[in-house]
């Protein structure tokens, strides 16, 4: 277990005007150690909850109790932490993805809430598991797709929970992402990328039919990257199982919700749809942005995400209670589980200026009743509220974008951030989010921008990053740089970049073609040579390679454009001080490719600080690793950009090698 480190704080006032009196300084072992408790699960029953809480050891593991947390036990004993969890269909055993140690090899495991005992339930050497999908009509099964017969594939199995036996559901043909199950739990529908990187919607009339290409989507109409293999255009089958719940871009610049014969494909009805966003992009995973009656099947709300999260509802039957609940969270509300019988929700309220908290509405009494936050001790510290707002490209594009100034400054001559997403297509939004509070507390303005060729916002708004990678998509950035310095929020000489992934890649990217405009970069697993990174995908991207193609270029056959730009062959113009992280492993982005970058900048007589974590892949899992990398961090940005910090303390139990 980490040890919290002392803190000592030495302030640096730069950051602040020196009439206001800046907020206390948060300490990392609070932003960045472990929740007390988060991602709630209601049983099946609406009698128990499910939580993820550190253990004895300090380690994240899910419990269970009743309604109010009393009477919770410990259900799984994982040495390292848990971010996800369900339960089965009959509520007696809790279901969790394990891989080992971030190389994304994951299994399904089943606990067993009364005896406490774990099964692997997909136990193959090399073989990863993926689409889990559970019904309480079937509550001793699952389905889940398994890369067992081929690695480049995923077919979909039948898993009995009480014997283990795991049989043979559906056989990927060889282009299918995702698949869905009508309200018998039979799989009936799928999403494909084909060989020419369209998205298609296949069906079956029923478990031994011959499936049929319903909608093909052409890819420059398509808003799903896919580059993972989870991407699905279902929500779900409507009652009655004749026609079915689509987000469809073929008659519309941003994905609205349909329902779809499932004969003709025809477009029966728009269930809901916003000008300026698609149907949010995180609903075919755990938290859903469309709401289904667990009941009937019948969609009641879809979210879509423009600026801000909002939902729009189809009929009356909870638009009041929906926005009854948003007004009393005072947040972002989603419905993260609903008992089968509908009678009690439990409710998430997120917000970008709070840790989130969670609910427990019953509907016959129509009580909402405050349950937990995540890190209560947060709560006596002041908090920056990251904001929303339009910047102008270059070419006129609007750029969705998202400001943090500072809790307690005049959001004047700041020292600036630049934190780009990941992906590269995915989406910034108004969410909690630690390292935005990070930076803000130390005294950090942080810019986000959805540059070109972010999801969620339309097909305009993807296609425009089409060929633009390293290119287009950067210089969005660069010039919401120039807005900040234009705007007197940031000053011009104490300028960061900060990105993860591909959001690395664009950082490298930023400080290798406008090496004068930032005054230091932070890159955490980023890929520096863009051929070597396609080239090193797994084998189960096979379908995604094909699309990234489509929207970067030919890099794997193409040396020119590959060298064009990829930052590791620009490397020697790399002068201001640069952090990079890695996880040795990494199966998306080879730890090679930190190292070459790291040796290419020293070779050109100028340091790098290089930390790599052996034990985590893409990204940092362990809490002890993310104190260690932010107590790194912490005095590094502080000296480049004049921020206040707490002076590095070595954590207990970091595997931190520094190189």
């Amino acid at each position: 277990m980490y040890r919290r480190p002392a803190v000592a704080i030495l302030f640096l006032m730069l950051a602040w005007p020196a009439a206001a009196e800046p907020p206390r300084l948060i300490p990392r072992a609070l932003l960045l150690g472990n929740p007390d408790r988060f991602s709630p699960r209601l049983s099946p029953d609406g009698k128990s909850l499910a939580w993820i809480a550190p253990d004895d050891k300090g380690v994240l593991n899910v419990w269970a109790g009743a309604l109010d947390g009393s009477g919770a036990k410990l259900v799984t004993h994982e040495r390292r932490p848990l971010w996800e969890f369900q339960w089965s269909g009959d509520g007696t055993r809790v279901l969790f993805p394990e891989d080992g140690d971030g190389d994304e090899v994951t299994h399904v495991f089943c606990a067993d809430v009364a005896s406490g005992n774990v099964r692997d339930l997909t136990p193959f050497r090399g073989v990863r598991a993926q689409n889990i999908i559970v019904s309480a009509r079937k509550p001793n099964e699952i389905l889940v797709g398994l890369n067992l017969r081929d690695r480049r594939l995923f077919d979909m199995h039948r898993v009995n929970l009480e014997t283990g036996a795991v049989t043979l559901e559906a056989t990927n043909p060889g282009d299918v992402s995702s698949w869905t199950v009508d309200g018998n739990f039979v799989i009936r529908a799928l999403t494909a990328y084909d060989a020419n990187a369209n998205t298609v919607v296949r069906v079956r009339d029923s478990a031994t039919a011959p499936w049929r290409d319903l909608i093909v989507i052409p890819f420059e109409r398509a808003t799903i990257a896919g580059q993972i293999a989870i991407g699905s255009l279902v929500a779900g089958f409507a009652p009655g199982g004749k026609s079915l719940y689509v987000a469809s871009t073929l008659h519309s610049n941003t994905a609205r919700l349909e329902r779809v014969d499932a004969a003709t494909g025809k477009t029966l009805e728009v269930i809901a749809e916003d000008p300026n966003a698609d149907v949010d992009e995180a609903w075919p995973l755990a938290y859903p942005a469309v709401m289904l009656n667990p009941r009937t099947g019948a969609i009641e709300a879809v979210r879509f995400n423009y600026l801000e999260p909002k939902w729009r509802f189809a009929g009356d039957a909870i638009a009041a209670e929906m926005q009854r609940i948003e007004r009393e969270t005072d947040g972002y509300a989603k419905v993260i589980d609903r008992d089968t019988a509908d009678r009690r929700w439990l409710i998430a309220s997120h917000s970008a200026a709070r840790p989130d908290w969670y609910y427990l509405y019953d509907r016959p009494s129509k009580t909402l009743t405050k349950l937990f936050t995540t890190k209560p001790e947060l709560l006596g510290y002041t908090l920056a509220k990251p904001k929303p707002l339009l910047i102008t490209a270059r070419d006129g594009m609007q750029l969705v974008s998202y400001l943090t100034l500072p809790p307690g400054s005049d959001g004047r001559n700041l020292p600036l951030i630049v934190y780009p997403h990941g992906g590269p297509w995915e989406r910034d939004s108004m969410y909690w989010n630690v390292e935005l509070q990070f930076y803000a507390n130390r005294g950090y303005a942080v810019l986000q921008v959805n540059y070109r060729g972010s999801t969620g916002l339309g097909i305009q708004y993807y296609n425009a990053g089409n060929g633009q990678l390293g290119r287009g998509m950067n210089e969005d950035l660069y010039d919401a740089v120039r807005w900040a310095v234009a705007q007197g929020i940031a000053d011009p000489k104490r300028i960061a970049m900060r990105g993860d992934s591909m959001g690395g890649y664009a950082t490298l990217r930023a400080i290798t073609t406008h090496p004068e405009m930032f005054a230091c970069a932070v890159v955490g697993v980023g890929p520096s040579d863009v051929k070597a990174l396609m080239s090193s995908f797994p084998k189960y991207w096979v379908a995604a390679t094909n699309r990234w193609i489509r929207r970067i270029g030919d890099v794997i056959h193409d040396e020119k454009l590959n060298r064009s730009i990829s930052p590791l062959y620009d490397a020697a113009k790399i002068t201001m001080p640069l952090f990079v992280q890695a996880g040795g492993n990494d199966p998306r982005v080879k730890l090679e490719q930190s190292d070459w970058i790291v040796k290419a900048v020293r070779d050109a007589g100028h340091p790098v600080t290089y930390v790599v974590y052996p034990d985590e892949g893409h990204g940092i899992d362990r809490t002890e690793n993310a104190i260690d990398l932010y107590a790194r961090l912490d005095p590094f940005l502080a000296q480049c950009l004049g921020g206040r910090f707490e002076p590095f303390v070595k954590v207990e139990g970091t595997s931190a090698e520094v190189r």
